[in-house]
Order: structure tokens, then C-alpha cells, then sequence
């Protein structure tokens, strides 16, 4: 029967309670880890937030009743327990804060009881990811979950701080907005009094953050909730958080040093990690030559080496097409994996595959020197020889290569890249090495819409020594865009902003905007822009994925406190789900869904 708490005040936290506290009374509440009832004796693990403390209840110490009610403690009973400090009778426990002492308890009360867990609560858990999320209340009273959540709030509350004594002023933009189709999916929200008209969800503050540039405020921050109604992959989300920000009078330096300032303020507050500044920054076309990546993990080598002038002459017919279609040929050199077994070598193959590759070519080197390879017999010796040397083979060596268009060359080799560290466990969580990626290219060709979009969205400042081959070439002008990338994933990224009117219409313009439409889809921000605007620039941080690498886990589902899953759906509230008739008849909203829809349901 649960009890009360009148009349009680809990004095600490579990593990609050240190050495110093001996001898003193102390009330503690929370949730029983385990109960081992040895007889005249109750031990009890109790856990809260803070971590776990032993309880020791003996008859004598506590009256019977509560004695009693002691050796009933099951597994997440919510317990209130009033007691005394002591140093620990027994060993002491060297994996527990509070391993030194413990409490003898003279009051107990019982304030909730538990039905068994449909699993245990305790740190690494083995249950399955399903069921975990399913019972989310219960999965986020595990400690290492607590511990992320907790790690999670602390950067918020530091990132807080310190932008604001930078100067910067924390201001909410609007949740429901107007739909703006450039981009991913919108998730669109019906308005019962504008029948048949729709809000859309923010995929980011973008508009409103340059809008408020245009009004003075100087420097603005924001912790923001965003949405998008992507294709899921595993560790995608449907809503995120993002650390949104924006600056004005600044260009692409003053907003690289604050960030590397907050970077380095956070790393060591939470982490107790110094990052070297300045961070290293590299071109997005050294990026992709040297690693196949804009987003490179520089934990480890493996570099990409061009050959195409090694093999331009070669018979090779794999090497000839590739180059005689204008694209090249790299390889990467995996040190000390020459012996792999052929079966390893043709996962590779496959693996290569899902990226787009026709195949991979490898040279392996055998210990004794000698060549063991795919493709040898189309290549003269003098050929084979010069191709280890550009690539730095040597024996114990394995060379792979693709060859094809010089973009699905990086995307292959930067993956294979990353497969191959992960294999040699190359990879690893305590080292953090950042690096700003610059210069990306202003534009991508869309082969689906046949048509240059925005590599980043149409607000972004070409680099000025570009401007002329806007019309000529638009696909060679760089932008003014930067992604801050940390261990391999971008964890932040950013541009300085169009604030000419000229070059604004120019490029919507190349972006195949007629200007009725750029005034359809962004207006408000255009008109804004005839008033005086400042020059602009901004950043904004995926807060999931950087506290997922602070944290050390896989997924970023491990540090949002309820995830959706990969369909977006939340398996514990079991959201979307169906509306009432009635709500949907006053949106004046009729659903047809296609039949197998109607089928599956």
C-alpha cells in the first residue's frame, strides 16, 4: 500500500552523500535497484538520478513493522528512507561514488509500488532496441541513459551561457510557418479557419533568423526544435534540435572564431577535453580529393591517391572508360592488410556495390613482395610497379581501387574509406578531431529536376572572387559556406548570406526562379531587403549528434530522451495515429488513402 510523504524532506540525492556526511542523519528517496533479504538483515540498492547508495535495515535499528515491510522491497518500489551515515561494514565497493559508505536505516515508507520491469534497469542494457523504446519511461530511469540526458542538458545550459556573454540574444521563431517546397518534405499542419489552407513545420529558423538581422538585433541564438519528412534512415529523426544562430557586420572568420571559442569552452566543461584552436580548415575540394568526403574523419590516414596518370596508357578496359568518360581513377591503401582472404575481398566488392560501384580492383602484396591481384594480367609489369609505388604499397599492403566518374569515385572510396577503419578498428570514441570544411561549391546539377539547386539554400553568399562565372559557369563558383565536421560527422554548418539585392536576384535566377515565383516562396524576406539589411552570417549545430559523439554512442536515439524509430513513429505513444471523424470534418479534411494503405491497416 503506498504511503505518504507528509512530514518528510528528502536532504540528498543518493550519491550527494559523501564520507564527510558520517555520523550525521540523512532522508534519501528513490527507486529500489535490488533487495537481498539475508534473514535478520535487508540490504538495499537504492538508485536515483545521481547514482546508488546501499541501505542496511536490521531489526533493532527500525521497528518491526517497518522491518517487515523492508524485507518486501521489490525491484522499482519508489522508497523514502530516513537514516544514519556509516563507513561501509563490509568491502568497500570501488565502482559505486558512495562505495565507501552506506545508510542504516531507522524509518521506511513504501511511497509506490512496481510491478516486475518487462526488463531490467541497469546500465548496458541487452533488451531489445524495441522494446526499450516501447517502455521509454523505463529505459530512461537506466543510468547511462540518465547520464546522456544529463550531459545533454549541460551543454544547453553552456551553450546559453556563453553566447550570451558574446553578446547574443535568445529569441523563439515561429512553429507554425508558411511552406517553402525548396528543400526536404515540410510536415504540414491543417488551420481549421482557413479551411484548406496549411501551416508547415520549420525545417530550421532560416527566414526569420535573417529577418531579425534586418531588424537590429545584431547577434541571435536559439535553441530550436526542426522537422523534416525525410525518407528515415536509422539514425535520422523526423524532429531534431538545432543550436541556431545568427550574426551581423561579420564575415566567414568572425563566425569561425565564436564557434571555435564555444567548441572549446564546451569541450572542456563537459568533457574536460582541450581542443587546439585554431581548428584545422581545409577546402571542400581537398576534402573530397584527399578523403571522398566532405564531412572527413581524420582519425586515421587512409588517403585517396589519384593514379589516373599512372594507368592513363594501361589496357585496363575498366581504367580506359573510366578515364576516357572524364573521370578518374583513386585508390586507398589499407596497411597491413595484404593477407586478407579472397571471401573478405568480395564483401568488399559487394559493399563497394551499394555505392554505386560496377566493381573494386585490389592489388594485394605478399609479405615476400610478390603481387596478388584483380587485374594484373591487362597491365605491364612496368605498369603494376610504378602503380604500388604512387601508392605507397609495400609489403603486408592491400590496394583497392574504383574507377568511374571522379563524384561516385569519392563516394566509393570515402565509404570503403570508413569500412576498412571500422574493420581494422581504427576508430577511436576518446580522440576528437574537428575540422572546418570551406569553400563548397555554390551549386549542384539535379539530374532529376535538370536544373543547378543550392548545395546549401538560395541565401548563400557566393565568394566574391567567383561572381563572374555566375552565368558563364555556375557550377564552378564556390560559396561562402562552411560545416564544422567532428570524428567524421558534421556537426554544424553555416554560410554568410546574400545581403545585395543584385546578386540575390541573380541567383535565383541561375536556380530557374522566375521572380514572381522567388516573391511567391520568399516574399516577406525580399521585401524586408529594401529597407537597409546588414551583412549576415550564421551557423546552426545538430544538438542530437553533437551530444551523441560527447557521449560516445552509435545512435542519437541514445540521447533524445523519446525517439521516434526509422518509419517516424513513436513506438511508446504510438504516434501518428488515426483522428476522430469529427476533427477531421472541421479541418474539412477527407482521407483517401491508396488500398494497400486501407489493406495493411
Amino acid at each position: 500500500m503506498a504511503e505518504s510523504m507528509k512530514g518528510l524532506k528528502r536532504t540528498h540525492r543518493c550519491a550527494e552523500v559523501t564520507k564527510a556526511e558520517i555520523g550525521s542523519t540523512v532522508t534519501l528517496m528513490g527507486w529500489v535497484q535490488k533487495s537481498r533479504n539475508k534473514g535478520g538483515i535487508v540490504f538495499v540498492d537504492l538508485r536515483d538520478r545521481s547514482g546508488i547508495m546501499q541501505i542496511i535495515f536490521e531489526n533493532g535499528d527500525i521497528d518491526a513493522e517497518g522491518f517487515e515491510k523492508a524485507g518486501k522491497l521489490r525491484s522499482e518500489f519508489v522508497i523514502a528512507v530516513t537514516g544514519h551515515v556509516e563507513a561501509r561494514s563490509g568491502a568497500v565497493n570501488e565502482n559505486l561514488a558512495t562505495g565507501e559508505i552506506e545508510i542504516r536505516a531507522n524509518s521506511l515508507r513504501v511511497l509506490s509500488e512496481s510491478e516486475t520491469p518487462p526488463f531490467p534497469i541497469e546500465e548496458n542494457s541487452k533488451t531489445r532496441e524495441e522494446v526499450r523504446l516501447k517502455y521509454r519511461y523505463l529505459d530512461l530511469r537506466r543510468p547511462d541513459l540518465q547520464k546522456n540526458l544529463i550531459l545533454r542538458s549541460k551543454v544547453a545550459v553552456l551553450v546559453r551561457q556563453f553566447l550570451a556573454d558574446e553578446g547574443f540574444l535568445e529569441i523563439e521563431t515561429p512553429i507554425l510557418n508558411k511552406s517553402t517546397p525548396e528543400g526536404a518534405r515540410d510536415y504540414l499542419v491543417p488551420s481549421r479557419i482557413h479551411p484548406g489552407s496549411f501551416y508547415a513545420l520549420p525545417q530550421s529558423p532560416q527566414i526569420f533568423k535573417q529577418l531579425l538581422m534586418c531588424s537590429g538585433y545584431d547577434r541571435y541564438f536559439q535553441i530550436a526544435k526542426c522537422f523534416r519528412d525525410e525518407d528515415l534512415r536509422a539514425d535520422r529523426q523526423p524532429e531534431f534540435t538545432q543550436i541556431d544562430m545568427e550574426l551581423s557586420f561579420v564575415d566567414v572568420d568572425d563566425v569561425i572564431d565564436v564557434n571555435e571559442r564555444m567548441l572549446a569552452h564546451l569541450f572542456k566543461e563537459v568533457l574536460g577535453v582541450e581542443v587546439q584552436l585554431p581548428i584545422q580548415r581545409m577546402t571542400w575540394k581537398e576534402a573530397m580529393n584527399r578523403f571522398g568526403s566532405d564531412k572527413p574523419d581524420l582519425r586515421f590516414g587512409m588517403e585517396l591517391t589519384d593514379v589516373s596518370d599512372v594507368v592513363k596508357d594501361c589496357e585496363f578496359v575498366v581504367f580506359k572508360s573510366a578515364l576516357e568518360m572524364g573521370g578518374s581513377v583513386r585508390g586507398i591503401n589499407a596497411k597491413g592488410q595484404g593477407s586478407m582472404p579472397r571471401k573478405k575481398i568480395d564483401k568488399l566488392v559487394e559493399f563497394a556495390k551499394g555505392y554505386g560501384a560496377k566493381g573494386l580492383a585490389y592489388i594485394a602484396i605478399h609479405e615476400d613482395g610478390t603481387l596478388k591481384s584483380s587485374f594484373s594480367k591487362f597491365m605491364k609489369e612496368e605498369e603494376m610497379k610504378a602503380l604500388v609505388e604512387k601508392m605507397q604499397g609495400e609489403a603486408g599492403d592491400l590496394l583497392l581501387f574504383a574507377a568511374d566518374k571522379t563524384k561516385l569515385v569519392w563516394d566509393i572510396l570515402g565509404a570503403l574509406r570508413l569500412e576498412m577503419a571500422r574493420q581494422m578498428d581504427l576508430l577511436d570514441k576518446n580522440e576528437y578531431r574537428f575540422v572546418w570544411i570551406t569553400e563548397f561549391p555554390l551549386l549542384e546539377w539535379s539530374e532529376e529536376e535538370n536544373r543547378f539547386t543550392a548545395m546549401h539554400h538560395p541565401f548563400t553568399m557566393p565568394m566574391e572572387e567567383d561572381l563572374h562565372l555566375i552565368d558563364s559557369d555556375p557550377g564552378a563558383v564556390r560559396a561562402k559556406a562552411y560545416d564544422i565536421v567532428l570524428n567524421g560527422n558534421e556537426i554544424g554548418g553555416g554560410s554568410v548570406r546574400i545581403h545585395q539585392n543584385d546578386i540575390q536576384e541573380k541567383m535565383f535566377e541561375v536556380l530557374g526562379f522566375t521572380k514572381e515565383q522567388a516573391y511567391n516562396q520568399f516574399g516577406f524576406l525580399l521585401n524586408a531587403f529594401k529597407y537597409g539589411v546588414p551583412p549576415h552570417a550564421g551557423l546552426a549545430y545538430g544538438l542530437d549528434r553533437m551530444v551523441m559523439l560527447m557521449a560516445k554512442e552509435d545512435s542519437i536515439r541514445e540521447v533524445i530522451a523519446f525517439p521516434k524509430v526509422k518509419d517516424a513513429s513513436c513506438l511508446m505513444s504510438e504516434a501518428p495515429n488515426v483522428v476522430d471523424e469529427k476533427q477531421l470534418k472541421e479541418l474539412c479534411i477527407k482521407v483517401d488513402l491508396p488500398e494497400e494503405t486501407t489493406e495493411e491497416k
